[in-house]
């Protein structure tokens, strides 16, 4: 049986997810049915606490899901993998049968596969007209579009990745954007001109859940304390798509970069240490990650931190994905436009002027939530 939801609201918003039958992709979905049902609290969703209260966010039950992926495993099913992953609840998957059935059902073949001999531009023209269609078809009032696809490796060149495809696309269709991957999405020098003449509020890139939050947190607490860090290295252990896809240096390389860039931001300087990932397929959608921090104290004493993360990827990601939605989608009913830097807590590499250390960050995210309240 599917979950019993409200009544629709008569304002329905789309949220198209690029790696839309991924693991994040699909607990976002059945995540946002449960807790739209009642089913389960909103856990990790900032959007849900008191100072958001009032900003005018779509409510849960308002959003509509489709999507682009190159996979074709069904929704419902993929759901069913990851409750026997232990990253869904038990009778999850049966509980918002429908609602994932539902968001299937929109999500439309992705790109560039293997062979397709496409040219950028027609493929552009296609994911766009893919989501226009899911717009107008659903009588929606906007959409975002949300890339929460794996990796890829950096951009190289003057050619345009899958990602930049897609948010080229998300250009043409008039929709705002979210890059949650390190992926090149609209970093790509040929969409600076697309992105700035479209006026669409876009955010990112690269989610920041696990090992680069903590990151973010330590390093101002060293830099107020002016404690000297002489050396920051750090392990990941994960698997699942994410795993097999940082298995390629250069897609790990892109997301060891954002690591890399807030320790420089929150520190003022580069200390000496790497950041390794490691695919352990028998980890599944399962991480662990380790950092040792050397730092020196007064009068040169040396002393050693030492953390541990062990998280679900996907089930840290979701809620996130689900407040950038909301965020986005509310940005550009109420006309803002360009870089929504105020969203920076939520990404290790973040767009246009916004402070590092994620307390600063949370602070102008909640003046972002009373801007969008007074928008109203």
């Amino acid at each position: 049986m599917s979950a019993s939801l409200p009544s629709l609201p008569r304002t329905r918003v789309g949220v198209w997810l690029i790696g839309a039958r991924g693991s994040v992709a699909t607990t976002a979905v059945a995540g946002c049915a449960a807790v739209a049902a009642g089913l389960h609290p909103p856990t990790g969703m900032v959007t849900e606490t008191p100072p958001f209260a009032g900003s005018g966010l779509p409510d849960l039950t308002s959003l509509v899901f489709g999507g682009h992926d190159t996979l074709d495993c069904p929704l419902p099913k993929r759901a069913e993998e990851l409750a026997a992953g232990g990253v869904l609840p038990p009778g999850l998957p049966a509980a918002v049968a429908a609602e994932l059935a539902a968001a299937d059902a929109e999500i439309r073949p992705g790109g560039p596969a293997p062979g397709d001999t496409r040219e950028p531009a027609e493929l552009i023209e296609r994911f766009a007209d893919d989501i226009q269609d899911f717009v107008r078809r659903g009588g929606l009032e906007r959409a975002v579009v949300v890339n929460v696809a794996s990796t890829e490796p950096a951009a190289d060149g003057r050619a345009l990745p899958p990602s930049s495809l897609y948010a080229a696309a998300a250009l043409r269709a008039g929709c705002g954007y979210v890059n949650f991957t390190p992926s090149t999405g609209l970093h790509h020098p040929a969409l600076a001109a697309p992105a700035a003449a479209s006026g669409v509020p876009h955010a990112g890139r690269d989610g920041k859940t696990g090992q680069t939050l903590l990151r973010s947190v330590l390093g101002p607490m060293f830099a107020h304390r002016a404690l000297d860090v002489r050396a920051w290295s750090g392990t990941n252990l994960l698997g699942g798509g994410d795993g097999a896809a940082l298995a390629d240096p250069a897609a790990a390389a892109a997301k060891n970069a954002g690591k890399e860039r807030v320790l420089t931001d929150t520190l003022g300087v580069s200390p000496e240490g790497e950041v390794h990932i490691d695919d352990v397929p028998a980890l599944g959608d399962w991480k662990t990650a380790w950092d040792h921090i050397a730092f020196d104290g007064f009068l040169g004493t040396r002393m050693i931190l030492q953390t541990i993360w062990q998280g679900c990827d996907s089930a840290l990601a979701a809620p996130l994905v689900l407040d950038l939605a909301r965020l986005t989608l509310r940005a550009q009913e109420t006309g803002l436009r360009g870089p929504l830097a105020e969203l920076a807590f939520y990404f290790k590499d973040p767009v246009g002027q916004a402070p590092s250390a994620l307390g600063e960050q949370y602070a102008a995210l909640v003046r972002f939530g009373r801007r969008l309240r007074e928008a109203v």
